[in-house]
C-alpha cells in the first residue's frame, strides 16, 4: 500500500531545482521508479511530496564528442543499448545493457535512476568505474563533479547533497589498445547480480599490462575498486599465475553479505574465478582495438 502523496513533474531542470529547494528531506526524486516504487509499496519510504524528472527533455541525451560521450541522467536504459554511438566506443556498456532487468524495465528506467539508487548489485556502476567516469550534479548553487568509483558511500547512500541531482554521466575517450569486459553472475536471468565484475586493461610494449581498472559489484556495501588486485597485473605480463593472484586478492578486498542468493564465502569464490576470466576477456578485446 503507497501512502498519498503530492506528486510534481517539472519539465525543466531550474523547475526541478526550485522544487528541490522547497521540499529538501520531504520529497523523493523519482525517474523512472523501477525501484523508489518498490521500495514505497512494502512501506520502506513514505515520501509526502514526489518529483518526477524524467520527463525533463534536457537531461535525456547521448552526445558524442572530441572529449568522449556524454549521458544525460534521465536517459533510458533502452536509448543506452541501441545508441550505434555506444555500441562503436563502449560496447561493454550496451552489453551490460542487454542483461540488465528486462526489456521492459529498460524502456522505461533510466541510467541516472539507477545509479542514484546505489544498490551495490546494480549493473551500470561497475562498467562506469572501470570506464573512468564522472557524474556531475547539479544544484541551485551551482555543479560538481566526481569519479564514479566515489559516488556510492553505503547501501543506497549516495554522495548527492539535498537540493541536488545527478545531471550527467561522462565517460573518457578510450585509450587506445583498450579492451573492457562486463559480466555478473546471477541464477535468474536478468535479476540483479549475485557478483558484478568489470575490467578495462590497456595493453603495453610486448602486451604488457600497461594499465587495468577492475571494479566489483555486489561484493560490497558499494561497488568497489580491488586496488591491491590491479597493482598485481599493472606494469606486468600477465600470466595465469598473476591472474590467479589477483583474483584471489581481490576476493579478500571484497567485503560481501551473505543472504537469499549466496553465501559471503560463494561470493568470495566468484570473485576469484570472475577477475582472471574478465581480465583474459579485456586483454583479448584491447588486442583486437
Amino acid at each position: 500500500m503507497i501512502n498519498d502523496f503530492e506528486y510534481f513533474a517539472p519539465k525543466t531542470l531550474k523547475e526541478a531545482l526550485a522544487l528541490l529547494d522547497k521540499y529538501q528531506d520531504d520529497c523523493k526524486v523519482i525517474c523512472g521508479g523501477q525501484s523508489l516504487l518498490v521500495l514505497m509499496r512494502q512501506g520502506l519510504v513514505a515520501p509526502p511530496y514526489m518529483i518526477d524528472i524524467k520527463g525533463i527533455a534536457e537531461l535525456s541525451y547521448i552526445k558524442d564528442d572530441k572529449d568522449g560521450l556524454k549521458i544525460g541522467a534521465t536517459t533510458t536504459h533502452r536509448a543506452i543499448e541501441k545508441s550505434p554511438v555506444v555500441k562503436k566506443k563502449y560496447p561493454v556498456l550496451a552489453k551490460m545493457e542487454t542483461r540488465l532487468a528486462s526489456i521492459q524495465t529498460r524502456n522505461w528506467g533510466t541510467i541516472g535512476g539507477n545509479v542514484c539508487h546505489g544498490d551495490p548489485a546494480g549493473d551500470p556502476l561497475p562498467v562506469l568505474i572501470a570506464l573512468g567516469a564522472t557524474l556531475t550534479m547539479t544544484g541551485s548553487k551551482g555543479k560538481r563533479s566526481m569519479p564514479a568509483e566515489n559516488f556510492c558511500l553505503d547501501y543506497f547512500e549516495t554522495a548527492l547533497e539535498p537540493g541536488e541531482l545527478l545531471t550527467e554521466i561522462a565517460l573518457p575517450v578510450v585509450p587506445p589498445n583498450t579492451g573492457t569486459a562486463y559480466t555478473k553472475f546471477n541464477v535468474i536471468e536478468s535479476d540483479l547480480a549475485t557478483v558484478g565484475v568489470a575490467v578495462s586493461v590497456t595493453l603495453g610494449a610486448g602486451d604488457s599490462c600497461q594499465d587495468i581498472r577492475i571494479a566489483l559489484g555486489a561484493s560490497a556495501p558499494t561497488p568497489i575498486r580491488p586496488k591491491k588486485a590491479e597493482a598485481i597485473l599493472k606494469g606486468k605480463k600477465i600470466t595465469d599465475a598473476l591472474l590467479a593472484q589477483a583474483g584471489e586478492t581481490a576476493s579478500t578486498e571484497a567485503d560481501p553479505i551473505s543472504d537469499i542468493y549466496a553465501s559471503e564465502e560463494y561470493r568470495r569464490e566468484l570473485i576469484k574465478v570472475l577477475v582472471p576470466r574478465l581480465t583474459r576477456e579485456a586483454m583479448a578485446n584491447a588486442k583486437k582495438a
